[in-house]
């Protein structure tokens, strides 16, 4: 036993020589055995400690070999910040700007300082990388403070004809060699990308004509040998083929919703028809999108003309929705509407149809820049962030031999795609309806974009059969806590139900309301104009089903039910598992439903995603932009908000990192006292500096001990005479107002999704003149995973869940936290073993988000 506790104090000094053990942050109760620790994976630090206090040589080799790998690991960690030492890294922004750009410039700055690489910024864009001097200087970290809620690109962007001449790129070579530059982070749109692609194509020759001439040496040249280009998409059209979305393009949603829900209220007084033109000359997301996220009667698109005869069908449509008692129709309109004939469609063209043929009140409103403008969301801010991490380790992974790449999202990953992959799949959509070849474009654009066309088509020009003979009766409810975007999942899901030929029941008060019979049968016009609204019009409550299983089970009798559909939150799940243990009980329970997780806290096992948590994320935001310029103005000051969210730690964690929190407090993540302190300590540094002002957020239920008022008190007298402390806690407000457009769109093709998978489960259980479905594929829930919508049955995601604190096991977020606090200045490991790696795109259009 000498010799194995000698090898022990050895193997630990060796460990702590590294550098590498930290003081532990407090974990869940530990197990007591170290047998249990081994089979259970404890953190690096946890096995360190308990170390010398194994007897059996066999546990020790276990635990050798356990803290071995956790050396290698946190190795690979502690590589990323040493990854950039010796380099340089330029960032610039190209092309039309694009809300989000910030965040972009923001993250590529912090994370290259925090690798050690020096960064700098390039203004107005190529044009600035050609002319050098001032326009090229370089960045710290405070120079980035106070951009995340700013539009717009504060390094400025300009189109550059410079840069499209051979002399022009040789300038803009000549200034990154002098600079020692290797590394160009460009945010644009293709255009943009192209131009930096084939500038890295033209680099040795460049660098050969530059030492001939005598403007650079042999030893710059030799130092500069190769460059990296890593580009990120920043454009409000989502034109670019390779990712779900571009930088900008969910605040200009934003824009245009604020004001289509304005224009709405005043239609409606006045009985009018607007027609509504959105950016987009050579594609049409941006119009899609928005007539699904504001019900619109029509959409005019570059990608998928209308047919010979649209006139007639436009004029129909509007006519058929106003005898519904309609009092406003809505058209939505890209700017590069085309006919079949390539003939442009204009507002104005439609504008005089519509009076003409049908003498309504007609008005033209063009929305122009005001897209570009304003404040980035809350998903563009988080995305920049993101994207620009990935960057900044793409460019100081790369080789000579790494093709320029894009990073892009798909689903809720990071990917690397090949630039020119992306570039030519995006002209081939150009090409394609230039040829008139739209079929083939819609197929370019991906299946998500056709995934909303059709939702689309369903919703706008399909018109619900007059007999339901023969049809099945559907029942949706809303279930726990209000959620916007709860509103426009019943709408889609009824709309889609009557489409199909269904009769479908709307349910008041959840599971309550099934029980007491508040049950009534929803037509057409039943849930005309509820896209746009906030909270539940059907009323929602936390009542779970079991207690009350008799008198539900005698109302789905009653009303015939064959189906249920439940959106709302974590007690929809638990609700969903109740009835599946009801069916032994009871037959009645014995129907297929389904449940779409709407709740402001992103708690619902099996989706990464929950209708209404954006809506909630973005108010928190706003609050806390707010919040920071009033600390700005006062300096020395430092806020302590509190979000809703439960146990779960998601509004907190993602609204500060897209508002730009020092700390964010959560349940998954444990503290202890000393890293409260710590955090304070932080804090008082930051106050040295130019930017005097401090955020914190704290999840609602992060500790039972470290509660708001005990944080607020604890920085209030530890802060004395160097910051004063400030808390605000949000409340119910976050489950209030407008659903965003995320939130319209995600609830109304989850709807859709949601009543196509029902019809066909209850046509697949109908046995013997009767709906029995006691499968465990007939209860499920529908979720976001990755980069599909998935069905999955509530009975397997229970080994998933962990009930007591209504969270799912695992969150993908969490991986997202290392970016908060690095991006805070927090001298933390960041953990490179699971970044993106290069992809092609064809494969990554087979796997493509189905939304």
């Amino acid at each position: 036993m000498r010799k194995v506790e000698l090898h022990l104090k050895l193997f630990i000094s060796v460990i702590q020589s590294r550098q590498l053990v930290r003081t532990p942050q407090r974990t869940a109760e530990e197990p007591s055995t170290s047998s249990m620790l081994i089979q259970k994976r404890p953190s690096g630090t946890d096995a360190l400690k308990n170390l010398d206090t194994v007897d059996d040589p066999d546990t020790v080799e276990g635990m050798s070999i356990f803290a071995n790998e956790w050396i290698m690991t946190h190795e690979e960690h502690h590589a990323a910040k040493t990854l950039g030492i010796g380099k340089a890294i330029a960032v610039l922004t190209s092309g039309g700007d694009a809300q989000g750009m910030n965040a972009a410039v923001r993250a590529v700055v912090r994370v290259g300082i925090y690798t050690g690489a020096r960064v700098f910024f390039v203004h107005e864009g190529y044009q600035g990388l050609v002319d050098g001097g001032d326009n090229i200087r370089e960045a710290t970290w405070e120079s980035v403070s106070m951009m995340l809620q700013l539009g717009g690109t504060v390094i400025g962007s300009a189109r550059c004809k410079d840069f499209r001449e051979r002399e022009g790129r040789l300038r803009a070579a000549h200034n990154l060699v002098k600079r020692g530059i290797t590394n160009l982070c460009v945010i644009g749109g293709d255009g943009s990308l192209t131009g930096a692609d084939t500038f890295r194509s033209e680099w040795s020759d460049l660098l050969s004509d530059l030492q001939k001439s005598g403007r650079i040496t042999a030893e710059e040249a030799t130092k500069s040998s190769y460059l990296n280009i890593v580009g990120l998409v920043g454009s409000i059209d989502n034109d670019f083929c390779g990712t779900d979305m571009t930088i900008g393009t969910d605040s200009a949603l934003h824009r245009i919703i604020e004001i289509v829900d304005a224009i709405t209220t005043t239609a409606q007084s006045h009985q009018r028809t607007f027609v509504l033109e959105v950016m987009g000359r050579h594609c049409g997301y941006l119009a899609l999108v928005t007539s699904l996220s504001c019900g619109a009667d029509w959409v005019f698109i570059p990608e998928c003309p209308p047919d010979d005869d649209w006139e007639e069908h436009l004029c129909r449509r509007l006519s058929e929705t106003r005898h519904r008692g309609s009092r406003l129709n809505i058209i939505i309109v890209a700017e590069g509407a085309i006919d079949k004939n390539g003939k442009s469609i204009s507002s104005e063209d439609i504008k005089n149809l519509v009076v003409k043929r049908l003498g309504y009140d007609t008005r033209v409103t063009v929305l122009g820049h005001v897209q570009r403008g304003g404040t980035p969301s809350a998903f563009d801010r988080i995305l920049g962030s993101r994207m620009g991490v990935e960057a900044v380790m793409a460019l100081l992974e790369g080789t000579p031999d790494t093709p320029a790449c894009v990073v892009s999202l798909s689903g809720n990953q990071a990917v690397r795609l090949p630039l020119m992959e992306c570039v030519q799949v995006t002209k081939d959509v150009t090409r394609a309806m230039h040829e008139r070849k739209f079929d083939e474009a819609m197929k370019l654009r991906g299946r998500s974009f056709m995934n909303n066309w059709e939702v689309y088509k369903l919703l706008a020009h399909v018109r619900p059969p007059v007999s339901k003979s023969g049809s099945y009766t559907v029942a949706v409810m809303n279930v726990g806590a209000p959620a916007a975007g709860m509103n426009a999942a019943v709408r889609s899901t009824v709309r889609i139900g009557l489409i199909q030929g269904n009769r479908v029941l709307v349910v008041h008060d959840g599971f309550e309301g099934l029980a007491k019979g508040q049950i009534e049968e929803a037509g057409w016009s039943y849930v005309g104009g509820w896209t746009g609204q906030g909270g539940s019009k059907l009323g929602t409550k936390r009542t779970l089903p079991k207690k009350s299983f008799e008198q539900i089970s005698a109302n789905i009798t009653k009303f015939n039910i064959q189906g249920l559909v439940i959106i709302g939150g974590f007690e929809a799940y638990t609700g969903g598992l109740e009835l599946m243990e009801g069916r032994k009980q009871y037959d009645e329970l014995c129907i297929p439903f389904v449940v779409i997780p709407a709740t402001v806290s992103n708690n619902v096992p099996g989706s990464d995603f929950s209708v209404g948590a954006d809506t909630a994320l973005n108010t928190i935001c706003m609050t806390c932009d707010r919040i920071k310029q009033s600390a700005a103005g006062t300096k020395r000051r430092v806020f302590i908000i509190e979000t809703m969210g439960g146990y779960c730690g998601y509004l907190a964690t993602m609204a500060g990192l897209a508002a730009g929190a020092d700390a964010a407090y959560i349940f998954e993540e444990p503290f202890t006292i000393r890293d409260l302190q710590v955090n304070v300590e932080h804090l008082v540094q930051k106050m040295k500096t130019t930017v005097k002002r401090g955020l914190v957020l704290r999840n609602e239920k992060c500790n039972e001990n470290y509660t708001t008022d005990f944080i607020f008190n604890l920085y209030s007298e530890e802060g004395k005479g160097i910051f004063d402390s400030r808390k605000n806690v949000l409340g119910h407000m976050q489950q209030g107002g407008s659903p965003t457009p995320f939130d319209r769109n995600f609830a109304t093709k989850m709807g859709a999704k949601a009543m196509n998978w029902m019809s066909g489960k209850i046509k697949e259980s109908y046995r013997n003149g009767r709906i029995f479905a006691n499968t465990p594929d007939s209860g499920c829930v529908l979720g976001m995973r990755k980069r599909a919508l998935v069905f999955q049955p509530v009975t397997e995601l229970k080994e998933q869940t962990d009930f007591e604190h209504r969270i799912p096991k695992e969150q993908w977020w969490l991986k997202l936290r290392p970016i908060l606090k690095i991006l805070a200045k927090y001298e933390i490991d960041l953990d490179t073993s699971e970044h993106a790696h290069l992809e092609h795109i064809t494969r990554k259009r087979s796997g493509e988000a189905n939304v």
